[in-house]
């Protein structure tokens, strides 16, 4: 559109709701967007490829037929995704492309609000919000039908969709609709305003949908912190605070990439890269900062405002193109600078340069290095400047960073534009959520914060190569990026079940580090694979020191004696097996990750003169005690990895007798259990230290046991930092006593402080398990919290990854009863208290499978079909008409 057809559309006015920059229009065509059957749609033909063009999306719902719209409309749009046609009263669905509209769906409509309704779904799996949908038209109906849950999901959004009636307007307009008039000519002018919109590249709106939106007013000196490691974008790759784009004296901005890091041994951390999202504006400003984090489009928009100046920002991280930022800034008064560019990460003189217009900087470790490019379009007068920033990243985790590559996956990136990267990467966002999201009904609080975990879950692993998660993930730099077993048993799982390549690339790690497990065993005189507690980049222990009281360092004895890390590492890699079924990973690394580990323990069992089988001096899960014996936790992994090891290579891969030799240690290895009484001793002599229950020195929880009663008498007690002998029953439940968790959860839930974030979701699964389901939906409320609310006071330092993953394990496997068992998957179902449905999407063996629960029953469907082991069902085949059945009896138990 010319600036003179700009300027002509713009003497129409139109009414204030509509002044605003939507991403998709759906629209009637008689009557709409031309007069008639005959009418000339030149105008309209030219608004609706320039509208394409601009990257709009356009839908006409009509109920004539292909040859008859097409016929007159004739228009012909570069990119197909953008037109589509919902013709036939909506039964016949056509993209429309330069080589003319093709179908792609048939489809039983009944009138244009059932096609309005099914094209907003549409939407929504392209990450476009209902309230981001233009409806211009004047015989939709209502949009609040219902057609089934997914329908009831999005028309309860779609309701909030601004409608518009500009043709023969029906007596008594409904409420939200506006009544505009005017016929074509009206949405012609409709259509120029929201193509002149992008001409002005102006700053996209969010839906703010409260359920999918996360809202951070003000920026508070104390939570500051919190706020950015909680507003984080990321996609994989790399991972940026949401700090402010106009630096404020409370912030601690950081860009992270992951797997590179700077220092040697100890003090090795993640490498903070060049900041893509900060800007220079002239003069002090304190102004009102609102920041939205969009869960579903990945997208974060910050609105500052400082008496009549405005500044408006939009931020993402491609999902699409990993390490690729892209940032749109519209300033009105602030006085933002004509040239920004990137900004350098520390006080130590980065290298710098540009090439044809586009500036680079590099920051090296050694041994890690990171270069970044930035390209900056800026236009508008002083008063009215907007700014288009795109950036790449490219790390080397061992060398310089080469800028050449990162300045030519820039070039790639400019040729979409700002428009075309946030398109698809809200398309690769919406794409993700299909497959993982968790739908709660009744509780809008728990829904908002189940999903905040799962966006920085899924924003946190790479699903190419490798992918180093540290404890924090890329949301901050506590514990300075290292990678625990809080990855392997927490984090993965999740991703095992719902995007299985992010899975796969976290074993990865773990393989490109075997050889340095291998060393590290024989460091010890010992055959095997023993992986570090503290691993980066080289996969040697990083393990910090820790000053004593008289200031001298000591080692962290986590890093010598936690060996668990072992089976964690090994059980990870199984699970992933049992829920994809990928058979080469199986075959391959899967099996010798398992052989490898297996032949560690074997060399670490010690045979007493009984032929009781001992590990001794470890650390469990607990750390409040240290350098103790036969841990249970330890142990029970110890012979589960032994077990699975045989059975991985009954085939005849290894020696008969190595693996005869493996299955007679297993079954030799102590455990502490005493059937008398169901309980199992966390580790040797633990029953004999002072029986004091935390529960009943401090009834709220969580708490720091050392802190309450001193680290001497903490350690001399049976206080429990966190889920130990109760992470077996988590983590192997067939490798314990049947009948065995009841009495454990008795013994050591009162006795455990929840001193440490994994805890209270381990205990939630375990409890509703159990049947108790009130005090396992406290815990899950806590486990929801934790970083919200900053309960330990250690957001600021990132987010708690493990504790989000274990909030969706209390969820898929607590109340959804989910697991996989022998190629099928077990399906045992628990109505959550006081909320009307909870709704798990998961993927197993390459099926996408939706279990919905209510109070009176559940229903699963899966795409394609698998075998499902079911309460009342039994062992059946499931496919994708659902199959309902009745919830199993539970004890009515509330303590």
């Amino acid at each position: 559109m010319t600036d003179r057809a700009a300027a002509a559309s713009g003497r129409r006015r139109l009414p204030a709701a509509l002044r605003r920059r939507f991403e998709a229009i759906v629209f009637g065509w008689d009557g709409i967007a031309v007069a008639g059957r005959e009418s000339d749609a030149m105008r309209i033909r030219r608004l609706v490829e320039e509208a394409c063009a601009a990257g709009l999306e356009l839908a006409i719902i009509s109920s004539r037929c292909v040859d008859e719209v097409d016929g007159q409309l004739a228009a012909r749009p570069a990119d197909p995704a953008t037109l589509t046609l919902l013709l036939n009263h909506g039964s016949e669905v056509f993209r429309v492309g330069r080589a003319g509209p093709q179908l792609v769906a048939r489809r039983t409509a009944t009138d244009k609000s059932d096609s309005s309704r099914w094209f907003m779904r549409e939407l929504w799996r392209r990450g476009i919000a209902p309230g981001q949908v233009l409806i211009a038209g004047d015989e939709f109906g209502t949009l609040g039908g219902s057609a089934g849950s997914d329908t009831k999901l999005l028309v309860g959004r779609a309701c909030r969709a601004t409608a518009m009636s500009v043709g023969v307007e029906p007596a008594g307009v409904p409420t939200g609709v506006i009544a505009l008039g005017g016929g074509p000519d009206a949405f012609a002018a409709v259509l120029e305003d929201q193509i002149a919109r992008r001409q002005r590249r102006e700053v996209p709106t969010i839906d703010p949908d409260r359920a999918w939106t996360l809202a951070v007013d003000g920026v508070d000196p104390l939570l500051e912190r919190v706020h950015e490691s909680l507003l984080t974008l990321a996609d994989g790759r790399l991972g940026t605070r949401g700090s402010v784009v106009v630096t404020h004296p409370t912030d601690a901005p950081s860009v992270l990439l992951a797997g590179i890091y700077t220092g040697m041994g100890p003090e090795t951390e993640l490498l903070a890269a060049p900041r893509w999202n900060a800007v220079c504006v002239a003069g002090a400003h304190a102004p009102a900062v609102h920041r939205v984090l969009d869960l579903h489009a990945g997208v974060l928009r910050q609105d500052l405002q400082s008496g009549d100046r405005q500044l408006e920002a939009l931020l993402l991280s491609s999902l699409a193109r990993p390490a690729t930022t892209a940032l749109r800034i519209r300033d009105r008064g602030f006085g933002l600078s004509a040239a920004q560019g990137l900004q350098q990460p520390s006080d130590a003189p980065p290298q710098s340069g540009s090439v044809d217009g586009d500036s680079w900087m590099r920051v090296s470790g050694p041994p890690g290095s990171v270069a970044a490019a930035a390209n900056e379009n800026v236009s508008g007068p002083a008063g009215d400047r907007v700014l288009d920033r795109i950036a790449s990243y490219e790390g080397n985790p061992d060398a310089v960073a080469d800028e050449r590559r990162a300045l030519r996956t820039l070039a790639r990136a400019r040729q979409v534009g700002f428009d075309g990267l946030l398109g698809e990467h809200r398309r690769a966002w919406a794409a993700r959520w299909q497959d993982a999201d968790v739908r709660i009904d009744g509780d809008l609080e728990l829904q908002l914060a189940v999903r905040l975990a799962l966006f920085h879950l899924m924003a946190s692993v790479g699903g190419e190569g490798e992918s180093a998660v540290g404890a924090r993930g890329l949301t901050g730099g506590a514990y300075r990026g290292h990678v625990f077993w809080d990855s392997d048993v927490y984090v993965l799982p999740f991703l095992a079940a719902t995007h299985p390549q992010a899975a796969r690339a976290m074993l990865e790690y773990r393989l490109r580090r075997l050889p340095a497990a291998l060393h590290a065993a024989r460091a010890q005189g010992r055959v095997g694979a023993r992986f570090a507690w503290e691993s980066a980049a080289s996969g040697e222990d990083v393990t910090p020191r820790a000053r004593d009281r008289r200031g001298q360092l000591t080692p962290v004895l986590t890093g010598e004696l936690e060996e668990h890390i072992v089976a964690d590492v090994a059980w990870a890699a199984a699970h992933y097996a049992d829920w994809t079924g990928d058979h080469a990973f199986v075959a391959g690394p899967g099996r010798e990750m398992l052989v490898h580990t297996a032949r560690w323990w074997a060399a670490r069992i010690e045979l007493d003169d009984d032929g009781a089988g001992h590990i001794c001096g470890v650390i469990g899960p607990d750390e409040y005690h240290e350098h103790v014996d036969d841990n249970a936790y330890t142990n029970i992994m110890a012979r589960w990895n032994l077990r699975r090891a045989a059975n991985a290579t009954a085939d005849g891969t290894i020696d008969a007798h190595e693996r005869h030799r493996w299955l007679d240690l297993a079954d030799a290895l102590t455990d502490g259990y005493d059937p008398t009484t169901g309980l199992y001793e966390q580790f040797a002599g633990f029953f004999a230290l002072e029986p004091l229950i935390v529960a009943e020195i401090a009834p709220r929880r969580p708490v720091a046991a050392e802190l309450l009663l001193g680290a001497a008498r903490t350690h001399a007690a049976q206080v429990v930092k966190q889920a130990d002998v109760l992470m077996a029953h988590y983590v192997v439940p067939d490798e314990v006593a049947a009948d065995s968790l009841e009495p454990n959860l008795d013994f050591y839930e009162p006795r455990t402080a929840h001193g440490s974030t994994l805890s209270p979701g381990v205990h939630a699964t375990l409890l509703a398990r159990a049947g108790r389901l009130d005090q396992a939906l406290q815990l899950l409320r806590l486990t929801a919290r934790i970083d919200l609310d900053d309960i330990g006071q250690t957001t600021a330092g990132g987010l708690h990854l493990a504790a989000m993953g274990s909030l969706w394990r209390a969820l898929a496997f607590g109340f959804g009863g989910l697991r996989p068992a022998e190629g099928s998957l077990v399906i045992d179902p628990i109505a959550v208290p006081g909320v009307a449905a909870l709704e798990l999407r998961v993927r197993f063996r390459d099926s996408r499978v939706r279990l919905r629960i209510t109070p009176d029953g559940a229903e699963v469907s899966a795409t394609p079909p698998i075998t499902v082991l079911a309460p009342g069902l039994g062992l059946v085949e499931v496919g994708p008409t659902a199959r309902r059945f009745d919830l199993s009896p539970r004890p009515e138990r509330t303590t």
